[in-house]
């Protein structure tokens, strides 16, 4: 029971990161209809500039909002200079997804030219937490968790009860209705990169936290932790992202410890495999 339980809470906290980060990446995908495999490249690269903030002395948790503020002015510029000029030239969909894997490596290996290849750390107290039974999480872990809470609430009160949600979800139903209706279809799409990019930058600070020590390619299995996440509850859904994150992250944490954290992984992709045996659309899609 205390393997269970212990697994379980690694299992609630890898969900609070995932969740952060494939909420991210599926409004992006649903919105602008990118499949930005770059994602997980401007993480790391937003976890060193709060790597480097912190190592300056100031505490990560301001470290954490300058983090938000790289992953959004990064997803802003990769909008602006690439994705859209290549969209404008009708490039196709798997075209820009071979672009969004060259982005990957010149941003992942032009940061390890510049920082080197050995992990780092963040200077930060994990904190007492709780210890209940097999159960332990730390303070920061807790903090991890709130903070996840707190984002999804935001992402709800965002998509359900603004003109902002409203529009995205109209932009991402239909462009050109859209259009047709009045809505500014090419800011939302730009104010979506800039959201989508501080949950990204957001979940790279807090997966690096969670890791312990982390380098330039850090995020590279991450990415496929995200999207089989997107993927199993269906994509271009943010609820269905954040119940794909809970299912994703606690059974590979728990089907580590049972079995071998070398399979965590391939957990995660016999789930999404099987997902969309079942259902295609994944959890929460729509079907045809």
């Amino acid at each position: 029971m205390s393997l269970l339980l212990a697994s379980l809470g690694f299992g609630i906290v890898t969900a609070a990161v995932l969740a952060i980060a494939a909420v991210g990446f599926t409004l992006q995908f649903a919105v602008t209809d990118v499949l930005n495999l770059a994602f997980g490249a401007v993480m790391v690269l937003s976890a060193y500039v709060a790597y480097a903030l912190n190592r300056a002395g100031v505490t990560i948790w301001i470290g954490v909002l300058a983090a938000a503020a790289t992953g959004a002015l990064v997803s802003l510029a990769l909008n602006r200079c690439v994705y859209t000029p290549f969209k404008r030239r009708g490039t196709s969909p798997i075209a820009l997804v071979i672009v969004a894997l060259g982005m990957t490596l010149i941003l992942e290996f032009g940061l390890q030219a510049v920082i080197g290849a050995d992990s780092v750390s963040y200077q930060l107290s994990q904190g007492s937490g709780i210890n209940a039974g097999g159960l332990r999480l730390s303070t920061v872990q807790l903090v991890i968790i709130a903070l996840a809470v707190v984002i999804m609430a935001g992402v709800h009160a965002l998509l359900r009860y603004s003109r902002l949600g409203k529009a995205m979800r109209a932009t991402a139903a239909n462009p050109s209705l859209a259009r047709n209706s009045g809505i500014r279809t090419d800011r939302v799409v730009t104010i979506t990169w800039a959201i989508s990019g501080a949950l990204c930058g957001t979940a790279g600070a807090i997966f690096a936290m969670d890791a312990g020590s982390f380098g330039a390619t850090s995020t590279d299995l991450f990415l496929i932790l995200i999207l089989a996440a997107v993927f199993l509850g269906g994509p271009g859904q943010a609820y269905g992202a954040m119940l794909g994150a809970a299912v994703i992250g606690i059974s590979t944490e728990v089907g580590a410890a049972y079995i071998t954290p070398a399979y965590k992984d391939v957990i995660a992709f016999v789930l999404l495999l099987g997902m969309l045996a079942l259902r295609p659309t994944g959890l929460l899609g729509q079907r045809t």
